[in-house]
């Protein structure tokens, strides 16, 4: 239960300071928000808790063919935002 406890701290703690970070400066919080942090502590969880390398293999290579079709959702929401507001525009995005 420890073990779960310090991965949802730790985990949740990159989210709080993405969006702090990205409060003071837009550039920054996207850059930070970009990077693949949550994959990277994914991959990282799986393997401390010795998932089989095939397994871990997997949740990368998933992972990178689902970020594609994300893709268009950010070019998109800027100009929907302004049209439609922030909840209609998360819901089309």
């Amino acid at each position: 239960m420890m073990w779960i406890l310090f991965k949802l701290l730790m985990t949740s703690s990159m989210v709080v300071l993405i969006s702090e970070v990205a409060k003071k400066s837009d550039r920054l919080g996207g850059l930070i928000a970009a990077l693949p942090l949550v994959t990277v502590l994914t991959l990282i969880w799986l393997y401390l808790e010795k998932q089989p390398e095939s397994k871990i293999a997997n949740h990368a290579w998933y992972t990178f063919w689902y970020v594609i079709p994300t893709l268009p959702m950010f070019l998109a929401f800027p100009f929907l935002l302004k049209r439609f507001g922030f909840w209609p525009t998360l819901g089309i995005s």
